[in-house]
This record gives structure tokens, sequence and C-alpha cells, in this order.
């Protein structure tokens, strides 16, 4: 029987601007006042610091991407290094976060936006998005990759007017009145430990690197264009957020004085620019909730397809859509439990995420050691630093993190994980078979 195959179309930019949209680069807006408060400040600092953490595990990303070129990613990764059990199991566990996270966006958008138009109810607004976000992702990549573009363009725009105007602000004496400073970064008089707190929460800013990774199947030359679109995503998402922080700070630099702290980037962003910029930044939340939703659906409806097509989930996943070549029962699928957004909270949701998301991360730097460094005994000095020691440190300092969850997310994402053991005890008959494992072919590197 001959296998469903997606066409391969994306280059460099288009997998790098779908990995901008999925972590959407404006979401340093919505995550500045809490994240000031948990870091005493110290905001760029602690981005910094989890930008440290996350470049070993998009190191590890890379490092499987050019072995196992598959839409499978995290979940493709295992099975093919480790075992066709981890491999279902952690494919499980990277549902938990792409599943849930279009929810939270359009959680998000209704909220926001029924705060700003309160004549008009949150579920209009929920409804409509996601309708939107389907339609482009029905209709494939190609318009995907377009709407991508705008998004990401728009996105830095905004960014680099608030950067201008803040810098303007702080030359003419506003906030701390001067450009250099490091007390964003570090202020002596406070712990280190406020850094290390802010980075553990900033960490979910960065979800989003290993997105790229589910568009292999759909790459060209994805051996090649996968690992270097990771780093990039990771290190130009890590960099705008430093810049953006860094200057929030110097223009507003008592973070005790925010009115809400959840709002704190709106009472900045009105300060350097009036009801104009606030009124830009309310157009660019709706095009980073439409893409972050967009390319979150896009991945998981690529996660599912590939366990589909495997035989790890009924056949009904692996199937794609005659002309556009796009998962499409998989897309509405995901838009369906995407519902559910019109009677959970907002917490419950993204109590989820994160669990799901720091499983996947570990299970992939553990995947290089079984790869690179036992499979292929790549045992030299430099295998031994590349293929054991750099992932195990992403290894480590990824369970550090998720071992600091709040009590809901470990709590509801262990229910999760067990649902996935119960599913996966039936399919393998009491786990006396082999699940069905993925077939790669030519496309797996010897």
């Amino acid at each position: 029987m001959q296998q469903e195959k997606m066409n391969r179309s994306l280059t460099l930019i288009p997998v790098v601007l779908f990995g901008f949209s999925f972590m959407a680069l404006a979401t340093v807006f919505s995550t500045y006042g809490v994240a000031a408060e948990i870091s005493h400040g110290m905001v760029s600092g602690s981005y910094l610091l989890a930008l440290i953490v996350m470049l070993f595990t998009a190191y590890s990303y890379g490092q499987m991407a050019k072995a196992v070129p598959s839409a499978g990613s995290a979940y493709a990764y295992t099975q093919k290094s480790i075992s066709p059990y981890v491999g279902f199991m952690v494919g499980w566990a990277v549902l938990m976060d792409y599943l849930f996270i279009p929810m939270v966006n359009y959680l998000l958008f209704g909220i926001f936006f029924s705060a700003a138009f309160p004549a008009v109810p949150s579920y209009v607004w929920i409804l409509g998005m996601l309708l939107l976000v389907t339609i482009v992702n029905v209709k494939g990549i190609k318009l995907a990759t377009v709407a991508n573009a705008f998004i990401s363009l728009f996105s830095l725009l905004f960014i680099l007017i608030f950067i201008g105007l803040s810098a303007k602000d702080i030359l003419g004496g506003a906030g701390t009145g001067t450009i250099f400073n490091l007390e964003p970064f570090y202020n002596p008089e406070e712990s280190f430990s406020y850094v290390v707190a802010g980075a553990a929460l900033l960490c979910f800013s960065f979800l989003g690197f290993d997105s790229a990774t589910a568009f292999a199947e759909e790459t060209i030359n994805p051996k090649k264009t996968i690992p270097r679109a990771v780093i990039i995503i990771t290190l130009v998402g890590g960099a705008i957020f430093m810049t953006v922080s860094y200057f929030a700070h110097n223009v507003w630099p008592d973070y005790t004085t925010f009115t809400n702290a959840d709002a704190a980037s709106h009472e900045i962003i009105t300060s350097v620019g009036g009801k104009t910029l606030a009124s830009m930044f309310l157009a660019v939340y709706f095009v980073t909730v439409f893409g972050s939703a967009m390319s979150s659906q896009a991945s998981a409806s690529r996660v599912l397809f590939a366990m589909g097509r495997d035989g790890q989930l009924p056949k009904f996943f692996g199937k794609l859509h005659h002309k556009y070549q796009t998962p499409i029962n998989n897309i509405l699928l995901i838009s369906v439990v995407s519902l559910l957004s019109l009677f959970l909270s907002l917490t419950l949701v993204a109590s989820f995420i994160n669990f799901g998301a720091f499983i996947a991360f570990i299970s992939v730097n553990i995947a290089v050691i079984a790869y690179y460094f036992i499979r292929k005994k790549e045992r030299s000095f430099k295998g031994t630093i590349l293929y054991l020691i750099l992932p195990s440190i992403g290894a480590i300092l990824d369970l550090w993190l998720l071992l600091n969850l709040d009590i809901h997310s470990k709590v509801l994402g262990s229910i999760w994980f067990a649902l996935g053991l119960i599913y996966l005890f039936f399919l393998t008959k009491g786990f006396k078979q082999r699940p069905p494992e993925l077939h790669l072919g030519a496309a797996e590197s010897s």
C-alpha cells in the first residue's frame, strides 16, 4: 500500500516564520509585568538565562532532525532512537502541548477583545478566530506561509517602533534616563535567585522553536534546513525578548508601581506612544494570536498524521486532503477540540501545556545520546561533547524546570500521561506486541 506523503515546498525562511508565529514574538509584552514582579525587575537577565537553557534543547532537536527528517518531531525521534513504546508516549505528551496551545490562544483572544469591545460576547471572537485559522490550515502550507510572513513582519515593525519611541523617551530623561544600564540583566542589590525564578517562567516564551521540526516532510533538504531553523528561531526570539524587556525596564524601572501586573505592557506602551501605539498593539495582538493558533494547529495536525500513518493511532489520522495535501481530518478534529475554549478556564488549559512540552524536551535530549553516542558509537572527544555532555545538560535543565512546575500542571499532565499508557496497553495487547513503527526508508540517515 502506498504511504501518504506530503509535498516538499518549504525553504529556510518559511520554516523560520512558522516558528516565529508559533512562538508569538509579541508575547514578550503579555508576560512582561508578571515576569518583572517575579524577577524583581531583572527580566532581561531571566530571558538570557532561559535562552541558554533552551539552546541546549534546540541543539538536540537540530541533531535529531538530521537523523530522522520526519513530520512526527519528538515522537519520531524517540521512536527511532530509543523504542517505539517510548516514541508513542512522547507523541502522546506532545499532543497535550500542541492540542491545547490553540485553545489558549482562542481563550486569550476572547478575553482581550471582549474587554476592548464589551458589546461583542467573547464566544463570537473565539468562533471567528477558530474558523479563520482552520480555513488557512486546510488550504495548505503556501497560504499559511504568506500569513506567517505578514504576522512576523507586522510584529517586528511594532517592536521596532516601540524600541525607537522608548529610546527617544529615555534620552529625553524618562525612566532611568540612560540607554546603557545593566540592571535589567542583574541588580547586585537583588538575589540571583529572582533571575532564576523569572527564567523558569519565561522558558515558556520559547515554546515554538521545536514546532519547526514538524514540517520536515514538507521542507526541501530538511537535514540541513531544519537544524538551522531551530537555532535561528531560538536565538532571534531570545534576542528580541531581551531587547524589548531591556527598553521596557529603562522606560519604567519601578515594577512595583504598575496598576495591574497583567496589563503592565499596556501601561508602558501607552506612556511611550499614547493611544495610537496602544491601538496598534491591539492589532498586533490580533495577528499574534492568529499566527500562534495557526502554527500550533498545523504542527499538531502533522504529529497526529505521523502517528496515524504509522498505525499508532487509527488510520483516520493518517489521511491527506486529495487537493491541498494537508491532514484535513486532524485539522478539523483539533478545531472541534478547540471549541472547549468556550467552556474551560485559561488556568486549566494552560496547566496541560507545560508538562507535555518538557516531557518532549527531556526525551529529545535523551534521544541524541541513544542515537549518536550509543547506537552510532560517536565516542571520540568531540563526539562525547556533542552527543553526550551537551544533551545531558539539556535533559537535566529541562527536568529541573519540569519539577518546578505548579501542582496543577503535574497532576493534570500525569493523568493525561496515564491515559496514553492505557491506550498503549490495549494497542500492544498488554505490551506483548511492538507498536507500529515509523518507516522512513531512504529518508532516514544511515
